[in-house]
């Protein structure tokens, strides 16, 4: 007998993790579910997607997604039990989604009308117990939509209806759901959606518990997190080999590991102490023959970065790529791994002089030590930037700088200040003192590297972790703690991430 063919019969159906070419399907499957409630936002699903890849599923059926899900992790104790759907999900962005958290926290499910009675929803909570299992969280929490309420509004209360959707006298497409999913009740929430008028904005706050949990502890926070930064305040001076100096960056990249530092902070193209022996005098010809040592740079500093077991921020450097140069910084990993960050906005001086480039990538990398970003400079005054960061998850911002007065320094600095207010981040600025005078271009330095935090009570009195005097070589060595930041962002005497006013503003970007 011939076998047949049943691949023609087959509609395949797959619950997997959301991913960014799914966005615009959600978007309009949210607006079949949920008529006249606001839709997501595209930046909103993308940072779902960014933060918390793990904790969004869909479900595809015959190759289109019929259903949906978001969630976050949280620690709920953090939390008044009567929160709001924009206080719990951060209005819509889970940028306050915490790793170290013990619960589950599901945003939204959504299923397309046509779709319903296939079990679209059970699949999408059973993803979500199955990660819930797999991180060893304690429980999903989430808030309910009682959508038949309005129906029996004018007769009974919120807590009078859901006792009567528990007897099963009533039934209500979402609790009904949830108390069939093992879901119990913990309380009711007044004004969870405020344009969820089918529920009359009240919500039920529900628990389902992981049977299989093992505690980590018994604790809620962590004690510390303390990450040690080294910011070194290079000299600019004459060498006459490249060797000399490589001898130069070792003795403070040995500093830095003699401190048991994390990272290791380079200033801004501080690799134009080069050309003090290339005898190049035209700017632009110059930074062209500079970044013919790409190579070497990138060589010495993955070789120091490893050997001296420190995470090292390479300044930055010229870098030429299809003929044009670009100030790039580099991340060089502890473990061997590179990254690179071209500098976003290009000053008048450099593309005047040296016909600088202007990258078009915003970055965030992962570390052994968290989240981190650089901002080259100029960057860091472009204030949009360090929003993104941190929405991506940065927790420090690292900005190597040159500048040759003290109004140009004046003005990384107060923006890097602003910048870990208004963020709620640690910044670090270093920089380049000494003189080049025998480079063209290269006029006077002025420098006065820090660190800096937030401007509340768990940190330092004035927002200065640490830094150098001005104009001298030498290094500023600080203790930042990202579990301090952590407790600021959820419960400091100001949450400047929390309470922004997205109904009114937000940042679109392309990268």
């Amino acid at each position: 007998m011939t076998e047949q063919d049943m691949s023609k019969y087959e509609k395949k159906i797959t619950v997997r993790n959301t991913r960014m070419e799914d966005i615009d399907d959600i978007m309009k499957l949210w607006k079949r579910c949920f008529s006249g409630m606001e839709p997501w936002k595209k930046e909103q699903l993308q940072s779902h997607i960014r933060i918390f890849p793990e904790g969004q599923f869909c479900v595809e059926y015959d190759d289109k997604i019929v259903g949906s899900c978001s969630s976050l992790i949280v620690n709920f104790d953090e939390y008044s039990d009567q929160h709001t759907w924009n206080t719990i999900t951060d209005n819509g962005y889970i940028t306050n989604h915490d790793p170290n958290g013990f619960n589950l926290y599901g945003i939204e499910v959504m299923v397309d009308p046509e779709y319903r009675r296939m079990k679209i929803g059970h699949r999408l909570y059973e993803a979500r117990k199955e990660l819930t299992r797999h991180l060893n969280l304690q429980s999903i929490i989430i808030g309910g939509r009682i959508p038949n309420y309005y129906k029996y509004k004018a007769e009974m209360t919120p807590r009078e209806y859901v006792a009567e959707v528990e007897k099963h006298s009533i039934y209500d497409p979402v609790l009904s759901f949830q108390l069939l999913e093992g879901f119990s009740i913990k309380r009711i929430n007044t004004r969870y959606l405020p344009d969820d008028k089918a529920s009359d904005s009240f919500a039920t706050l529900m628990e389902w518990n992981n049977i299989d949990y093992l505690p980590k502890s018994r604790r809620v926070y962590r004690a510390s997190f303390p990450v040690r930064i080294c910011a070194i305040q290079y000299m600019m001076k004459k060498i006459d080999t490249f060797e000399d100096f490589k001898k130069q960056i070792e003795y403070y990249v040995d500093i830095a590991a003699d401190f048991e530092s994390d990272f290791a902070v380079f200033p801004e193209i501080f690799t134009t102490q080069l050309m003090s022996f290339l005898e190049e005098k035209r700017p632009d010809q110059a930074v062209r023959r500079l970044a013919t040592y790409t190579d070497q740079y990138i060589k010495v500093f993955t070789e120091l970065a490893v050997r001296y077991n420190v995470n090292i921020i390479g300044g930055s450097h010229f870098v030429e790529e299809d003929g044009e140069i670009f100030n790039v910084a580099y991340l060089f990993r502890r473990d061997g791994t590179i990254e690179t960050q071209s500098k976003i906005h290009a000053t008048p001086n450099e593309r005047k002089w040296w016909g600088i480039a202007e990258g078009n990538e915003i970055k965030v990398f992962d570390t052994d030590c968290g989240r981190i970003a650089i901002q080259i400079c100029y960057d860091v005054e472009f204030p949009e930037l360090s929003r993104i960061a941190v929405d991506r998850g940065a927790n420090i911002i690292f900005v190597p700088f040159c500048t040759d007065d003290r109004q140009g320094y004046l003005r990384v600095r107060y923006c890097a200040q602003a910048r870990a207010i208004e963020n709620q981040v640690y910044t670090c600025i270093a920089g380049t003192v000494g003189n080049l005078t025998h480079v063209e271009n290269m006029d006077i330095q002025y420098a006065q590297s820090g660190i800096f935090s937030p401007s509340d009570f768990e940190f330092a009195r004035d927002g200065i972790v640490g830094e150098c005097d001005a104009n001298v070589e030498t290094v500023v060595v600080g203790d930042v703690d990202l579990e301090k930041l952590r407790r600021s962002r959820n419960s400091g005497s100001v949450r400047q991430l929390r309470d922004r006013r997205r109904d009114l503003y937000r940042i679109d970007f392309n990268s």
